[in-house]
């Protein structure tokens, strides 16, 4: 049992909490091996600031102006319900998923399953250690999917690292079955060109269809030579997962000369990714509509034929955008909010040196009909809250929350904490509730903070890479028509229709 902490009084701040402790159980007590991933969400890393940077960070803290270390404060609105820490999976915890009364926990070396039937305390399952970076996680009826990112020895999981130059080296897809909750059973692994650092999945009746976003090719990697301008599709039958298969790679970006026809990226567009694949897709499927942040690009994409998507649209912003992350849809399908993610999510972007613009969200309309329709941008939106020079900041994972009539998001800012927030008038977008901790330290810049926030059946759930499962309670006219609306299942990149 972890015992309560109570944070001191904080000035400037509308509430304070306290960290509630969690019951922990655990099925494995190895050691797990450390994962490598490819650039941009990078694993936990330490390194020195300044002695300015320093000194800052230690006057913000005396001033009130950020929180103390590792203090808990957040709004008036929001109440901080339960934490359970990590456990025997040290790594860097990374997204989740959803389903009934479970949520699952991708970390860099393996998953968690939770039972959260009480929200208030969720009680551990499962712990699988399967390392592999960054072990993105879905699941769709009695299988789970995860993510391998980094060059393993084979696809088990008992891999170890091994160079992305040695042709034996494996990357790709795992499929779980996890009819068991408690013992969740390894059925198939997929090699995909340049791994898998993200994956959505578009689910059908008999089969599931993922698609595989990875980047970062290089002429020395024997799968993962350039161009690698578009995604891996994977087909998985549900009743025999061990068939999956590759069964396509659409061209995203199609045109000439060796990188494709994505951004170009630096020297042309300078401070801008050039685009060399996707980092995430999020799917409509009520829609057949999907969005893709890919690097340096944005696009809209029908998925009408789940095994030749058509992009429909493309934007670039080579002003303030460095690295297109993610993408959420509103309700009506009339708006798409894309995340920056400046600094690749060890950066501390979130200070008036880089100001409002940037490391933020990107607000378009969706605007005509069919395959005419254009994403035309409208704003920024980023957290109204400076934080220390110590702090891995910039927009990450974050779901909708339903509310009939609004457009209002939960979001992960990794340690500028978790950020509810409206964006009903997509030119006006505007935080109405947070959560956050202090910084990990102020004499050494950590990476740390909220990895993925979602709202699921009443309560948000946010994956702190350092600190473990957290769990809020957002009490909020303005949200609370949302506490009616429950799932079966939620992963977020598949976005489901609420009010169907």
């Amino acid at each position: 049992m972890i015992l309560l902490s109570v944070p001191r009084t904080r000035r400037r701040r509308l509430g304070v909490a306290a960290a509630a402790g969690g019951l922990l159980a655990a099925l494995l007590t190895a050691a797990p091996a450390t994962a490598i991933p490819d650039p941009g969400d990078a694993p936990a890393t330490q390194k020195e600031v300044s002695p300015s940077d320093r000194a800052e960070a230690r006057e913000a803290i005396e001033s009130g102006e950020i929180p103390g270390q590792d203090e808990v404060v957040h709004s008036d609105n929001i109440r901080h319900v339960a934490n359970i820490p990590k456990d025997v999976l040290p790594g860097t915890n990374s997204d989740l998923a959803f389903q009934g009364r479970y949520a699952f926990a991708g970390n860099y070396d393996g998953f968690r399953i939770f039972d959260i039937s009480n929200p208030k305390a969720p009680k551990t399952v499962a712990q699988v250690l399967c390392p592999g970076s960054q072990n993105d996680i879905s699941v769709s009826g009695d299988l789970l999917f995860l993510s391998t990112d980094s060059s393993r020895s084979d696809s088990s999981c008992n891999s170890t690292t091994q160079p992305a130059t040695e042709k034996s080296s494996w990357e790709g897809m795992k499929v779980f079955d996890i009819s068991d909750k408690r013992n969740p059973r390894y059925v198939a692994a997929v090699e995909t060109a340049c791994g898998s650092h993200t994956h959505t999945l578009v689910p059908e009746r008999k089969n599931v269809y993922v698609y595989v976003s990875s980047y970062s090719p290089n002429a020395a990697y024997p799968d993962c030579r350039p161009p690698h301008d578009g995604i891996s599709v994977i087909k998985v039958p549900r009743h025999a997962p061990h068939k999956a298969a590759v069964v396509g790679f659409p061209v995203l970006f199609p045109g000439e000369g060796p990188d494709g026809g994505g951004n170009p990226g630096a020297p042309t567009n300078p401070g801008v990714s050039k685009t060399t694949g996707c980092h995430d897709i999020t799917v409509l499927p009520s829609e057949d509509l999907a969005a893709g942040a890919c690097m340096g690009d944005g696009i809209l994409f029908s998925i009408r034929n789940p095994e030749r998507p058509k992009v429909i649209d493309r934007v670039q912003d080579n002003v303030n955008f460095a690295f297109w992350h993610s993408a959420t849809f509103n309700q009506k399908t009339d708006k798409v909010v894309f995340t920056d993610e400046l600094g690749g999510g060890v950066g501390a972007t979130c200070n008036a040196e880089v100001g409002p613009n940037r490391g933020a969200n990107g607000i378009y309309d969706i605007t005509g009909k069919g395959d005419k329709r254009k994403l035309v941008f409208r704003s920024y939106f980023k957290i109204p809250r400076h934080q220390a020079d110590t702090e891995n900041c910039v927009a990450h994972n974050g779901s909708l929350i339903p509310v009939k009539g609004k457009d209002l998001m939960v979001q992960a800012w990794y340690q500028g904490g978790v950020s509810v927030w409206d964006f009903t008038d997509s030119s006006k977008p505007k935080e109405i509730a947070y959560f956050e901790r202090g910084p990990l330290a102020t004499d050494r810049s950590i990476t740390g903070g909220s990895w993925s926030a979602y709202y699921y059946n009443g309560y948000i759930y946010s994956n702190d890479m350092a600190k473990g499962f957290d769990v809020l309670k957002i009490d909020d006219r303005r949200t609370d028509p949302a506490g009616r609306v429950h799932l079966r299942e939620l992963n977020v990149q598949t976005q489901p229709d609420y009010f169907d």
